[in-house]
C-alpha cells in the first residue's frame, strides 16, 4: 500500500519543546518534504489549561482530552512531550492500542516504566521512538540502536544534565560556592524553582538507564541504581581537584563486565555520582549546559558525542527526527535488539574498582596523617599522593589524599573508621575518572 501525502500527528503538549517543534515544522517544512516525500501536520494538541494564553497559530485546535488524540482514526502518530508519567503512560498506552506510531521525550517514564511500554509496542507493531528523551539534540540513542549495531559496547560515560553542568562550570570558572551558582542557573533559566530533579543526578540516571538498554542490550531496574547529586560539592574541592589537575563533573557511567552473576544474570558497573575528570579528557572540556557522552565500541573504538542538551529547538530538532522515521514508515527498532532484553544485575560495592579523591578537615596536630593513612591500610589502600594545604581560619587543615584503585566498600568502611577515631570536621570523597 503506498503511504499517504501526509503523516497527521496529535501533539500532547505545548511547552518549550512542543512549541519548539510547532515553529520547526513549519520553519523547515521544505526539508522536511525534500527528505520523506510526506508533508507532517498537526491535527490536535493536548494542553493542561484551555483558558491559557499560548503563542500559536489560531487554527491549531486544543484539547485537554487525552482520548480526542488516542482515539482519531485520522490521526497516524502521537508525540508526547507533556513529561510526567502518568497522563503520558495512559496516551501512549491507549495511543498503541488504537494502531499508533509513538514518539516522546518522556526519560523518566521510559526509564522507570518503559519496558512494558516497549513490550506493548512490539506486540501492536507500532514504533516507539525517543532520540529526544536523551541528550537532546545530540543523536545518541539513534547511534547506539543503528550506527553501532554491530558493536559490542563495552563502556559509556557521560556529562547527561546540562543544569548540573552548569552549575560546576561556574563553581570552576568563577570560583563560586554550590548556592550562589544554583541560583545563578535558576535566573538564566537553567534551573527549575525545584532543581532536585537535575542537582540530585535523578535526570541523569534516567537518561543513564535508556543509554543502558542501548548499549548493552540489558534491562537495569531504576530503583537500584546508586545516584549521587552535586549539593555537598564545596568550591574548596573545586579549587583543590583545579591544582591537582581536574574538573569536577556530574557523571552516568555504565560498563559491561561481559561477566554474569551467580543467577546467570549479565553484570554491569553502573551509577550517576560526581567525580574528578583529567584536565586531558573531552569531558573536562565541556562547560555550561551542554552535554556530552564518551563511547568505547570494539569495533568502532572510541566515539565522543557533545551538543547542546536541552531547550526548544535543539529537543525539538530530535522529536522531528524520530517524526521523519515515522515518516517514512521505517521498521520498528525501538530497543535496537530483535529480542527481549534480559534483566542485568549490578556490580557490588566490594568489585568495583575506582581511584578515589578524599578530603579531610583535621585539626592540625601530630599523628593526625598516620592515623588517617592507618585507617586507610586497614582496609587495603594505598594513596598515590598526599597534600596538606594551609590552616583555614578556624585553624583546621584540609588533608588531601589521592588513592590508588580501590573498592568502594573498602573506601566507605575506612572513611567510617576515620570519622569515629579521628572526628573531622569533614569529610568528602569523589571517584577520579580514569
Amino acid at each position: 500500500m503506498p503511504k499517504p501525502n501526509t503523516l497527521c500527528i496529535g501533539l500532547a503538549g505545548l511547552g518549550t519543546v512542543g512549541g519548539g517543534l510547532i515553529r520547526l515544522l513549519s520553519a523547515n517544512a521544505d526539508i522536511i518534504e525534500r527528505r520523506t516525500g510526506r508533508k507532517i501536520t498537526v491535527k490536535r494538541v493536548l494542553v493542561h489549561n484551555l483558558a491559557k494564553k499560548r503563542d500559536c497559530p489560531a487554527s491549531l485546535e486544543l484539547t485537554d482530552d487525552y482520548t480526542k488524540l488516542t482515539d482519531d482514526p485520522d490521526i497516524d502518530a502521537l508525540v508526547e512531550v507533556i513529561g510526567g508519567k502518568d497522563t503520558a503512560k495512559k496516551l501512549i498506552e491507549r495511543g498503541l492500542d488504537h494502531g499508533k506510531h509513538i514518539v516522546t521525550a518522556n526519560k523518566a517514564l521510559l526509564a522507570e516504566e518503559g519496558l512494558p511500554l516497549f513490550q506493548k509496542a512490539k506486540e501492536q507493531d507500532r514504533i516507539l521512538r525517543y532520540e529526544a528523551s536523551v541528550a537532546g539534540a545530540i543523536p545518541i540513542v539513534q547511534a547506539l540502536k543503528e550506527s553501532l549495531a554491530a558493536n559490542h559496547i563495552t563502556s559509556l560515560v557521560g556529562i547527561l544534565n546540562g543544569t548540573s553542568n552548569y552549575i560546576l562550570s561556574q563553581m570552576t570558572a568563577n570560583n563560586l560556592d554550590f548556592a550562589t551558582a544554583l541560583t545563578d542557573a535558576t535566573k538564566m533559566g537553567y534551573a527549575e524553582a525545584d532543581p532536585s530533579l537535575d542537582i540530585d543526578g535523578f535526570d541523569c540516571a534516567h537518561k543513564l538507564i535508556l543509554l543502558l538498554r542501548l548499549s548493552f542490550g540489558l534491562h537495569y531496574d531504576y530503583q537500584k541504581l546508586p545516584i549521587q547529586g552535586i549539593r555537598n560539592i564545596a568550591a574548596l574541592d573545586i579549587a583543590l581537584a583545579n591544582q591537582l589537575g581536574y574538573h569536577i563533573k556530574l557523571l552516568g557511567q555504565a560498563r559491561n563486565t561481559m561477566e554474569v552473576d551467580a543467577n546467570g544474570n549479565p553484570l554491569v558497573e553502573a551509577g550517576v555520582f560526581p567525580a574528578l575528570v583529567p584536565h586531558s579528557f573531552l569531558l573536562a572540556r565541556v562547560d555550561g549546559s551542554f552535554n556530552a557522552i564518551h563511547i568505547k565500541a570494539d569495533a568502532a573504538g572510541s566515539l565522543f558525542f557533545h551538543g547542546r542538551g536541552a531547550g526548544d529547538l535543539p529537543t525539538a530538532s530530535a522529536v522531528l527526527a524520530d517524526l521523519l522515521a515515522v515518516a517514512r514508515c521505517e521498521y520498528p527498532n525501538n530497543t535496537g535488539f530483535a529480542q527481549d532484553l534480559p534483566k542485568a544485575s549490578l556490580v557490588s560495592a566490594d568489585q568495583w574498582k575506582a581511584r578515589y579523591y578524599v578530603r579531610v578537615m583535621v585539626a592540625d596536630a601530630p599523628g593526625v596523617l598516620r592515623d588517617i593513612a592507618g585507617a586507610m591500610a586497614e582496609q587495603g589502600i594505598s594513596m598515590s599522593q598526599v597534600v596538606q594545604h594551609e590552616a583555614q581560619k578556624n585553624g583546621e587543615v584540609p588533608l588531601v589524599l589521592m588513592t590508588h584503585a580501590t573498592s568502594q566498600l573498602a573506601m566507605d568502611q575506612a572513611i567510617a573508621t576515620i570519622k569515629t577515631s579521628i572526628h573531622p570536621s569533614e569529610i568528602v570523597h569523589f571517584k577520579v575518572l580514569e
